[in-house]
Protein backbone atom coordinates (compact mmCIF):
# COMPACT_ATOMS: atom_id res chain seq x y z
CA UNK A 1 0.00 0.00 0.00
CA UNK A 2 1.30 3.70 -1.33
CA UNK A 3 2.58 5.74 1.67
CA UNK A 4 0.04 8.66 2.27
CA UNK A 5 2.46 11.42 2.00
CA UNK A 6 6.36 10.60 0.56
CA UNK A 7 9.03 12.46 -0.46
CA UNK A 8 12.48 11.09 -2.03
CA UNK A 9 15.83 13.57 -1.91
CA UNK A 10 13.75 16.69 -1.21
CA UNK A 11 15.63 19.51 -1.40
CA UNK A 12 14.65 23.40 -1.17
CA UNK A 13 17.28 26.05 -1.92
CA UNK A 14 16.49 30.12 -1.38
CA UNK A 15 19.36 31.54 -4.15
CA UNK A 16 22.29 29.99 -2.35
CA UNK A 17 20.80 29.07 0.89
CA UNK A 18 19.95 25.32 1.01
CA UNK A 19 16.66 25.11 3.83
CA UNK A 20 16.38 21.22 2.88
CA UNK A 21 18.77 18.70 1.98
CA UNK A 22 17.92 15.89 0.43
CA UNK A 23 15.24 14.50 2.71
CA UNK A 24 13.86 11.29 2.20
CA UNK A 25 10.78 10.29 3.91
CA UNK A 26 7.87 8.27 3.83
CA UNK A 27 4.50 8.54 6.32
CA UNK A 28 1.99 5.68 6.32
CA UNK A 29 -1.68 6.18 6.65
CA UNK A 30 -3.64 7.53 9.61
CA UNK A 31 -1.14 7.87 11.80
CA UNK A 32 0.08 11.41 13.54
CA UNK A 33 3.59 12.15 12.27
CA UNK A 34 5.97 14.67 14.07
CA UNK A 35 8.27 16.81 13.06
CA UNK A 36 10.56 18.43 15.16
CA UNK A 37 13.77 20.31 15.43
CA UNK A 38 14.98 23.86 16.68
CA UNK A 39 14.77 27.24 14.57
CA UNK A 40 16.31 27.18 11.31
CA UNK A 41 15.92 23.56 10.72
CA UNK A 42 13.87 23.18 7.98
CA UNK A 43 10.15 22.65 9.56
CA UNK A 44 8.47 24.85 7.45
CA UNK A 45 9.85 24.57 4.31
CA UNK A 46 8.86 20.95 4.93
CA UNK A 47 5.58 21.50 5.70
CA UNK A 48 4.97 23.96 2.65
CA UNK A 49 6.74 21.95 0.32
CA UNK A 50 4.82 19.36 1.31
CA UNK A 51 1.70 21.34 0.76
CA UNK A 52 2.54 22.50 -2.59
CA UNK A 53 3.53 26.16 -1.47
CA UNK A 54 7.38 25.88 -2.61
CA UNK A 55 8.27 23.99 -5.75
CA UNK A 56 11.76 21.29 -5.11
CA UNK A 57 14.94 22.35 -6.17
CA UNK A 58 15.21 18.43 -6.44
CA UNK A 59 13.50 15.67 -5.39
CA UNK A 60 10.14 14.38 -5.71
CA UNK A 61 6.73 14.58 -3.26
CA UNK A 62 4.24 11.69 -3.70
CA UNK A 63 0.75 11.99 -2.21
CA UNK A 64 -0.33 8.28 -2.28
CA UNK A 65 0.19 6.97 -6.08
CA UNK A 66 0.51 10.91 -7.21
CA UNK A 67 2.96 12.55 -7.79
CA UNK A 68 2.98 16.38 -6.76
CA UNK A 69 4.02 19.13 -8.95
CA UNK A 70 6.11 21.74 -7.24
CA UNK A 71 4.78 24.83 -6.48
CA UNK A 72 1.16 23.67 -7.27
CA UNK A 73 -1.12 24.31 -4.04
CA UNK A 74 -4.23 23.69 -6.00
CA UNK A 75 -3.05 20.52 -7.11
CA UNK A 76 -2.20 19.26 -3.41
CA UNK A 77 -5.32 20.27 -2.18
CA UNK A 78 -7.17 18.32 -4.92
CA UNK A 79 -4.68 15.11 -4.10
CA UNK A 80 -6.45 15.91 -0.52
CA UNK A 81 -3.20 18.12 1.29
CA UNK A 82 -4.32 21.11 3.35
CA UNK A 83 -2.05 23.08 5.67
CA UNK A 84 -3.16 25.06 8.74
CA UNK A 85 -0.78 28.19 9.04
CA UNK A 86 0.87 29.05 12.37
CA UNK A 87 -0.44 32.55 11.87
CA UNK A 88 -4.36 32.28 11.02
CA UNK A 89 -5.70 33.29 7.48
CA UNK A 90 -9.32 33.70 8.91
CA UNK A 91 -11.01 36.83 7.92
CA UNK A 92 -11.77 38.60 11.14
CA UNK A 93 -14.96 40.45 10.48
CA UNK A 94 -16.23 37.09 8.34
CA UNK A 95 -18.79 35.10 10.42
CA UNK A 96 -17.34 31.75 10.50
CA UNK A 97 -19.67 30.42 8.25
CA UNK A 98 -18.50 32.72 6.19
CA UNK A 99 -15.06 32.45 6.35
CA UNK A 100 -15.35 28.57 5.80
CA UNK A 101 -16.97 28.82 3.19
CA UNK A 102 -14.53 31.57 1.55
CA UNK A 103 -12.08 29.42 2.23
CA UNK A 104 -13.57 26.42 0.11
CA UNK A 105 -14.48 28.21 -2.54
CA UNK A 106 -12.89 31.45 -2.79
CA UNK A 107 -16.36 33.12 -2.25
CA UNK A 108 -17.98 34.30 1.08
CA UNK A 109 -21.38 32.38 -0.03
CA UNK A 110 -23.18 35.19 -1.79
CA UNK A 111 -25.05 31.85 -3.33
CA UNK A 112 -26.89 30.73 0.20
CA UNK A 113 -28.75 32.63 2.34
CA UNK A 114 -27.50 33.00 5.91
CA UNK A 115 -29.64 30.30 7.21
CA UNK A 116 -28.47 28.19 4.77
CA UNK A 117 -24.72 28.63 4.76
CA UNK A 118 -24.95 27.95 8.72
CA UNK A 119 -26.99 25.27 7.86
CA UNK A 120 -24.23 24.12 5.63
CA UNK A 121 -21.45 24.81 7.60
CA UNK A 122 -22.64 23.60 11.50
CA UNK A 123 -22.11 19.62 10.74
CA UNK A 124 -18.41 20.51 10.11
CA UNK A 125 -18.24 22.10 13.33
CA UNK A 126 -20.11 19.50 15.30
CA UNK A 127 -17.76 16.69 13.78
CA UNK A 128 -14.48 18.48 15.12
CA UNK A 129 -17.02 19.40 18.50
CA UNK A 130 -16.44 22.71 17.73
CA UNK A 131 -18.42 24.90 20.68
CA UNK A 132 -19.60 28.18 18.31
CA UNK A 133 -22.18 29.19 16.52
CA UNK A 134 -21.63 29.63 12.93
CA UNK A 135 -23.07 33.00 12.94
CA UNK A 136 -19.90 34.35 15.32
CA UNK A 137 -17.82 36.61 14.18
CA UNK A 138 -13.94 35.28 13.60
CA UNK A 139 -12.93 37.91 15.39
CA UNK A 140 -14.78 37.40 18.83
CA UNK A 141 -13.61 33.61 18.87
CA UNK A 142 -10.48 32.64 21.11
CA UNK A 143 -7.41 31.97 19.72
CA UNK A 144 -8.14 28.68 20.04
CA UNK A 145 -11.46 27.93 18.38
CA UNK A 146 -10.00 30.00 15.35
CA UNK A 147 -7.23 27.33 15.16
CA UNK A 148 -10.54 24.99 15.08
CA UNK A 149 -12.08 26.39 12.70
CA UNK A 150 -9.08 26.32 10.31
CA UNK A 151 -8.99 22.84 10.69
CA UNK A 152 -13.19 21.92 10.50
CA UNK A 153 -12.19 24.34 6.70
CA UNK A 154 -9.18 22.24 5.70
CA UNK A 155 -11.57 18.99 6.42
CA UNK A 156 -14.56 19.47 4.02
CA UNK A 157 -11.75 19.98 1.21
CA UNK A 158 -12.20 16.09 1.76
CA UNK A 159 -8.42 16.36 3.27
CA UNK A 160 -6.98 12.55 3.51
CA UNK A 161 -3.21 14.73 4.67
CA UNK A 162 -3.56 17.25 7.19
CA UNK A 163 -0.45 19.13 8.12
CA UNK A 164 -0.20 21.68 11.20
CA UNK A 165 2.20 24.05 11.11
CA UNK A 166 3.39 24.59 15.22
CA UNK A 167 -0.20 24.74 15.79
CA UNK A 168 0.39 24.62 20.06
CA UNK A 169 2.54 27.74 19.91
CA UNK A 170 -0.20 30.19 19.90
CA UNK A 171 -2.10 28.03 22.43
CA UNK A 172 -2.53 27.59 26.31
CA UNK A 173 -1.63 23.66 28.01
CA UNK A 174 -5.55 23.23 27.90
CA UNK A 175 -6.08 24.33 24.55
CA UNK A 176 -3.10 22.04 23.04
CA UNK A 177 -4.34 18.85 25.44
CA UNK A 178 -8.12 19.91 23.36
CA UNK A 179 -6.10 19.96 19.85
CA UNK A 180 -4.66 16.87 20.40
CA UNK A 181 -7.79 15.26 21.53
CA UNK A 182 -9.62 16.32 17.84
CA UNK A 183 -6.34 15.16 16.18
CA UNK A 184 -6.39 11.56 17.82
CA UNK A 185 -10.12 11.96 16.67
CA UNK A 186 -9.19 12.10 13.20
CA UNK A 187 -6.86 9.87 13.15
CA UNK A 188 -9.00 7.13 14.17
CA UNK A 189 -11.38 8.06 11.80
CA UNK A 190 -8.56 7.69 8.46
CA UNK A 191 -7.33 11.36 8.15
CA UNK A 192 -2.86 11.48 8.25
CA UNK A 193 -1.60 14.06 10.49
CA UNK A 194 1.57 15.66 9.98
CA UNK A 195 2.54 17.76 12.83
CA UNK A 196 5.55 20.28 13.28
CA UNK A 197 6.30 20.62 16.94
CA UNK A 198 9.12 22.38 19.02
CA UNK A 199 8.36 20.69 22.33
CA UNK A 200 9.07 17.45 23.06
CA UNK A 201 6.01 16.60 25.79
CA UNK A 202 3.94 17.35 23.17
CA UNK A 203 5.70 14.74 20.90
CA UNK A 204 5.44 12.32 23.33
CA UNK A 205 1.59 13.40 24.33
CA UNK A 206 0.04 13.28 20.43
CA UNK A 207 2.33 11.33 17.96
CA UNK A 208 3.06 8.04 17.04
CA UNK A 209 6.26 8.93 14.94
CA UNK A 210 8.67 11.65 14.86
CA UNK A 211 11.21 12.59 12.47
CA UNK A 212 14.22 14.91 13.55
CA UNK A 213 15.31 17.74 10.97
CA UNK A 214 18.66 19.85 11.69
CA UNK A 215 20.19 21.86 9.54
CA UNK A 216 17.88 20.95 6.85
CA UNK A 217 18.80 17.73 6.70
CA UNK A 218 17.15 14.47 8.16
CA UNK A 219 18.61 13.37 11.19
CA UNK A 220 16.27 10.22 12.25
CA UNK A 221 12.99 8.97 11.37
CA UNK A 222 10.34 8.34 11.47
CA UNK A 223 10.71 6.84 14.20
CA UNK A 224 8.17 4.96 17.08
CA UNK A 225 7.32 7.51 19.73
CA UNK A 226 6.77 4.52 21.86
CA UNK A 227 10.34 3.47 21.50
CA UNK A 228 11.73 6.55 22.45
CA UNK A 229 12.39 9.07 25.34
CA UNK A 230 12.39 12.78 25.53
CA UNK A 231 16.04 12.59 25.94
CA UNK A 232 17.23 10.88 22.61
CA UNK A 233 14.52 12.60 20.80
CA UNK A 234 16.53 15.94 22.65
CA UNK A 235 19.96 14.56 21.80
CA UNK A 236 18.73 14.12 17.88
CA UNK A 237 17.48 18.02 17.88
CA UNK A 238 20.31 19.69 19.55
CA UNK A 239 23.18 17.64 17.92
CA UNK A 240 24.43 15.66 21.54
CA UNK A 241 22.75 14.29 24.32
CA UNK A 242 20.90 16.92 26.97
CA UNK A 243 20.95 14.20 29.68
CA UNK A 244 23.66 12.09 31.55
CA UNK A 245 24.54 9.24 30.45
CA UNK A 246 21.92 6.38 31.15
CA UNK A 247 18.99 8.78 31.83
CA UNK A 248 16.04 8.01 30.34
CA UNK A 249 14.49 11.45 30.58
CA UNK A 250 10.83 11.93 30.27
CA UNK A 251 9.94 15.61 30.53
CA UNK A 252 11.38 17.81 28.57
CA UNK A 253 11.65 20.48 31.25
CA UNK A 254 14.28 17.74 32.51
CA UNK A 255 16.12 18.16 29.53
CA UNK A 256 16.29 22.05 29.77
CA UNK A 257 17.50 21.67 32.93
CA UNK A 258 20.53 18.61 32.13
CA UNK A 259 21.36 21.57 29.39
CA UNK A 260 21.66 24.07 31.83
CA UNK A 261 24.01 22.35 34.09
CA UNK A 262 21.21 22.07 37.19
CA UNK A 263 20.13 19.01 38.98
CA UNK A 264 17.66 20.71 40.58
CA UNK A 265 14.34 18.56 41.10
CA UNK A 266 11.40 19.66 38.96
CA UNK A 267 9.27 22.37 41.26
CA UNK A 268 12.71 22.77 43.72
CA UNK A 269 12.37 25.22 45.94
CA UNK A 270 15.43 27.67 45.70
CA UNK A 271 15.87 29.46 49.57
CA UNK A 272 17.36 33.00 49.48
CA UNK A 273 18.69 34.06 52.98
CA UNK A 274 16.32 37.48 54.61
CA UNK A 275 15.36 38.31 51.10
CA UNK A 276 13.98 42.06 51.16
CA UNK A 277 10.99 43.02 49.14
CA UNK A 278 12.29 44.06 45.48
CA UNK A 279 8.85 45.07 44.29
CA UNK A 280 5.35 45.30 46.35
CA UNK A 281 1.68 45.80 44.63
CA UNK A 282 -0.79 46.70 47.26
CA UNK A 283 -4.60 46.40 46.73
CA UNK A 284 -4.73 47.23 42.99
CA UNK A 285 -7.31 47.61 40.94
CA UNK A 286 -7.85 48.97 37.67
CA UNK A 287 -10.70 49.70 34.78
CA UNK A 288 -10.86 47.07 32.56
CA UNK A 289 -8.70 47.39 28.79
CA UNK A 290 -9.97 47.50 25.50
CA UNK A 291 -9.87 43.53 25.85
CA UNK A 292 -11.89 43.26 29.33
CA UNK A 293 -9.06 42.43 31.05
CA UNK A 294 -8.43 44.19 34.52
CA UNK A 295 -6.92 43.81 38.34
CA UNK A 296 -8.79 43.61 41.73
CA UNK A 297 -7.35 43.63 44.39
CA UNK A 298 -3.96 42.60 43.68
CA UNK A 299 -1.56 42.31 46.41
CA UNK A 300 1.77 40.90 45.75
CA UNK A 301 5.55 41.24 47.13
CA UNK A 302 8.64 39.71 45.15
CA UNK A 303 11.60 39.46 46.67
CA UNK A 304 15.25 40.06 45.85
CA UNK A 305 16.43 36.79 44.40
CA UNK A 306 13.25 35.33 43.93
CA UNK A 307 11.63 34.37 40.55
CA UNK A 308 8.24 34.38 40.90
CA UNK A 309 5.81 32.46 38.56
CA UNK A 310 2.50 33.96 37.56
CA UNK A 311 -0.22 30.93 36.04
CA UNK A 312 -3.16 30.98 34.36
CA UNK A 313 -5.22 31.11 31.44
CA UNK A 314 -4.38 33.67 29.00
CA UNK A 315 -6.53 36.96 28.96
CA UNK A 316 -6.94 36.70 32.95
CA UNK A 317 -5.36 39.90 34.18
CA UNK A 318 -1.09 38.89 32.83
CA UNK A 319 -1.17 41.68 30.75
CA UNK A 320 -2.72 44.54 33.02
CA UNK A 321 -0.20 43.41 35.67
CA UNK A 322 2.79 44.22 33.54
CA UNK A 323 0.95 47.62 32.69
CA UNK A 324 0.57 48.40 36.12
CA UNK A 325 4.08 47.47 36.62
CA UNK A 326 5.49 49.79 33.86
CA UNK A 327 3.29 52.60 35.10
CA UNK A 328 1.60 52.19 31.65
CA UNK A 329 -2.27 52.26 33.32
CA UNK A 330 -3.74 54.47 35.80
CA UNK A 331 -4.56 52.60 39.19
CA UNK A 332 -8.28 52.98 40.71
CA UNK A 333 -7.00 51.81 43.70
CA UNK A 334 -3.77 50.73 45.24
CA UNK A 335 -0.32 51.20 45.07
CA UNK A 336 3.31 49.97 43.45
CA UNK A 337 6.50 50.29 45.23
CA UNK A 338 9.89 48.82 43.72
CA UNK A 339 12.85 48.83 45.56
CA UNK A 340 11.31 50.84 48.45
CA UNK A 341 10.65 53.87 46.59
CA UNK A 342 6.69 54.49 46.00
CA UNK A 343 6.71 54.58 41.98
CA UNK A 344 2.50 54.97 41.62
CA UNK A 345 1.90 57.88 39.36
CA UNK A 346 5.30 57.60 38.20
CA UNK A 347 6.19 57.21 33.80
CA UNK A 348 7.89 54.33 32.70
CA UNK A 349 11.18 55.98 32.66
CA UNK A 350 11.55 57.03 36.08
CA UNK A 351 10.51 53.25 36.94
CA UNK A 352 13.36 52.07 34.53
CA UNK A 353 15.98 53.98 36.80
CA UNK A 354 14.98 52.41 39.75
CA UNK A 355 15.92 48.92 37.62
CA UNK A 356 12.93 47.75 36.23
CA UNK A 357 13.52 46.21 33.37
CA UNK A 358 10.25 44.17 30.91
CA UNK A 359 10.94 41.49 28.51
CA UNK A 360 7.60 41.68 26.50
CA UNK A 361 4.87 39.30 25.44
CA UNK A 362 5.87 39.71 21.51
CA UNK A 363 9.01 40.21 20.87
CA UNK A 364 8.68 41.00 17.38
CA UNK A 365 5.94 43.89 17.88
CA UNK A 366 6.61 44.90 21.39
CA UNK A 367 10.55 43.98 22.21
CA UNK A 368 11.91 45.25 18.86
CA UNK A 369 11.88 47.61 15.79
CA UNK A 370 12.02 44.54 12.81
CA UNK A 371 12.99 47.28 10.48
CA UNK A 372 15.64 48.72 12.24
CA UNK A 373 19.18 47.96 12.88
CA UNK A 374 20.02 45.56 15.68
CA UNK A 375 22.27 48.25 17.35
CA UNK A 376 19.63 50.84 17.54
CA UNK A 377 17.18 48.20 19.05
CA UNK A 378 20.18 47.49 21.80
CA UNK A 379 20.73 50.93 22.51
CA UNK A 380 16.88 51.88 22.82
CA UNK A 381 17.58 51.05 26.58
CA UNK A 382 19.85 53.78 27.20
CA UNK A 383 18.15 56.54 24.85
CA UNK A 384 15.24 56.05 26.89
CA UNK A 385 17.49 57.51 29.76
CA UNK A 386 18.98 60.29 28.19
CA UNK A 387 17.73 63.71 27.37
CA UNK A 388 16.55 65.13 24.33
CA UNK A 389 19.68 67.48 24.45
CA UNK A 390 22.25 64.43 25.14
CA UNK A 391 24.97 63.79 22.40
CA UNK A 392 24.40 60.41 20.38
CA UNK A 393 27.61 58.53 19.61
CA UNK A 394 25.97 55.75 16.89
CA UNK A 395 30.23 54.15 16.76
CA UNK A 396 30.20 53.74 20.64
CA UNK A 397 26.79 52.38 20.28
CA UNK A 398 27.04 50.00 17.55
CA UNK A 399 31.07 48.72 19.68
CA UNK A 400 28.60 48.51 22.84
CA UNK A 401 25.72 46.37 20.50
CA UNK A 402 28.83 44.13 19.62
CA UNK A 403 30.12 43.49 22.49
CA UNK A 404 27.07 42.46 24.57
CA UNK A 405 25.91 40.25 21.64
CA UNK A 406 28.99 38.35 21.75
CA UNK A 407 28.49 37.58 25.20
CA UNK A 408 25.03 36.90 24.99
CA UNK A 409 25.91 33.99 22.33
CA UNK A 410 23.66 36.18 19.74
CA UNK A 411 24.20 34.69 16.43
CA UNK A 412 24.42 37.91 14.11
CA UNK A 413 26.66 39.21 11.15
CA UNK A 414 26.16 42.66 11.46
CA UNK A 415 24.80 44.77 14.19
CA UNK A 416 23.96 47.36 11.66
CA UNK A 417 21.56 44.30 9.92
CA UNK A 418 17.54 45.18 10.55
CA UNK A 419 16.41 42.92 13.67
CA UNK A 420 14.10 40.83 11.61
CA UNK A 421 17.01 38.97 9.80
CA UNK A 422 17.72 37.33 13.26
CA UNK A 423 15.94 33.85 13.85
CA UNK A 424 12.89 34.07 17.12
CA UNK A 425 15.59 32.65 19.90
CA UNK A 426 18.25 35.04 18.80
CA UNK A 427 16.05 37.92 18.30
CA UNK A 428 15.09 36.72 21.84
CA UNK A 429 18.66 37.12 23.50
CA UNK A 430 18.95 40.50 22.05
CA UNK A 431 15.84 41.76 24.23
CA UNK A 432 18.09 39.67 27.10
CA UNK A 433 20.92 41.60 26.62
CA UNK A 434 19.33 45.13 26.68
CA UNK A 435 17.14 44.56 29.11
CA UNK A 436 19.24 42.18 31.91
CA UNK A 437 22.28 44.52 32.71
CA UNK A 438 23.72 45.47 35.66
CA UNK A 439 21.04 47.89 36.78
CA UNK A 440 18.72 45.81 36.52
CA UNK A 441 16.82 44.93 40.18
CA UNK A 442 13.01 43.53 38.94
CA UNK A 443 12.50 41.87 35.78
CA UNK A 444 9.48 41.05 34.53
CA UNK A 445 9.43 38.19 31.37
CA UNK A 446 6.38 37.58 29.53
CA UNK A 447 6.29 34.35 27.55
CA UNK A 448 9.76 34.68 27.17
CA UNK A 449 10.17 31.34 25.43
CA UNK A 450 6.87 31.21 23.48
CA UNK A 451 8.29 29.85 19.74
CA UNK A 452 11.53 29.27 20.88
CA UNK A 453 13.47 25.67 20.26
CA UNK A 454 14.88 23.89 22.86
CA UNK A 455 18.21 25.37 23.07
CA UNK A 456 17.49 28.95 23.25
CA UNK A 457 14.77 28.03 25.52
CA UNK A 458 17.77 27.11 28.11
CA UNK A 459 19.22 29.56 27.65
CA UNK A 460 16.61 31.93 28.63
CA UNK A 461 15.98 29.64 31.52
CA UNK A 462 19.87 29.74 32.50
CA UNK A 463 19.97 33.59 32.04
CA UNK A 464 16.67 33.92 34.48
CA UNK A 465 18.65 31.65 36.88
CA UNK A 466 21.81 33.64 36.84
CA UNK A 467 19.82 36.77 37.09
CA UNK A 468 18.06 35.31 40.79
CA UNK A 469 21.47 34.21 41.69
CA UNK A 470 23.05 37.81 41.53
CA UNK A 471 20.26 38.90 44.18
CA UNK A 472 17.87 39.85 41.06
CA UNK A 473 13.61 39.76 41.55
CA UNK A 474 12.03 38.30 38.39
CA UNK A 475 8.69 38.04 37.27
CA UNK A 476 8.02 34.89 34.88
CA UNK A 477 4.78 35.09 33.37
CA UNK A 478 4.06 31.90 30.78
CA UNK A 479 1.20 29.67 30.05
CA UNK A 480 3.87 26.66 29.99
CA UNK A 481 3.11 25.01 33.31
CA UNK A 482 5.86 22.56 33.04
CA UNK A 483 8.01 26.01 32.51
CA UNK A 484 6.36 27.18 35.98
CA UNK A 485 6.73 24.43 38.20
CA UNK A 486 10.23 23.74 36.85
CA UNK A 487 11.69 27.24 37.20
CA UNK A 488 9.41 29.25 39.95
CA UNK A 489 10.59 29.57 43.28
CA UNK A 490 6.69 30.51 44.31
CA UNK A 491 3.93 30.67 41.79
CA UNK A 492 1.07 32.64 41.78
CA UNK A 493 -2.21 32.04 39.79
CA UNK A 494 -4.62 34.75 38.60
CA UNK A 495 -7.75 34.16 37.53
CA UNK A 496 -10.34 36.98 36.76
CA UNK A 497 -7.78 39.48 37.00
CA UNK A 498 -7.91 38.24 41.14
CA UNK A 499 -5.22 36.01 42.53
CA UNK A 500 -6.42 32.63 42.71
CA UNK A 501 -4.18 30.92 44.26
CA UNK A 502 -0.32 31.24 45.64
CA UNK A 503 1.71 27.95 46.02
CA UNK A 504 5.19 26.70 46.71
CA UNK A 505 6.87 23.58 45.18
CA UNK A 506 6.49 20.55 45.09
CA UNK A 507 3.42 22.39 43.06
CA UNK A 508 0.28 19.98 42.44
CA UNK A 509 -0.97 19.81 38.85
CA UNK A 510 -4.49 19.11 40.14
CA UNK A 511 -4.38 22.32 42.69
CA UNK A 512 -2.78 24.63 39.95
CA UNK A 513 -5.34 23.42 37.38
CA UNK A 514 -8.35 24.30 39.85
CA UNK A 515 -7.44 27.52 40.60
CA UNK A 516 -6.87 28.57 36.87
CA UNK A 517 -10.22 27.60 35.91
CA UNK A 518 -11.98 28.82 39.06
CA UNK A 519 -12.54 25.38 40.75
CA UNK A 520 -10.99 25.67 44.04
Amino acid sequence: MASALACDGLTVRFGAFTALSAVSLSFPRAQIHAVCGQNGAGKTTFARACAGLLAPSEGSIRIGDALLRGGQVKDARAAGVELVHQSFALPPSFTIAEAMEFGLTGQRGAVFTRRGLQARWQPHLDALGVEAKPSTRIRDLPVETQQAVEIARALAGNARVLILDEPTAVLAPSAAAALFQRLTRLRDSGVTILIILHKIREVLAVADTVSVLRGGRLITGPDAVADLTAGRIAAAIIGHSPAKAGDAATETAEDIGALVGTDLPHGHRHTVSAPHAIATLAGITTKPAADGQSLQDISLTIGAGEILGIAGVEGNGQRPLVEVLAGLVPLTAGSVTLDGTAVTGLPLAARRNLGLRIIPFERNTEGLSLSSPLWENFAARGLLAKSALSLINPSALRRAAHAAFQSWDVRFTSVDNPARSLSGGNAQKVILAREMDDAAKLIILAQPTRGLDLGATAFVWQAMRDARDRGLGLILISSDLDELFDISDRLVVLQGGRVAGQFAPPYDLGRVGAAMVGDH
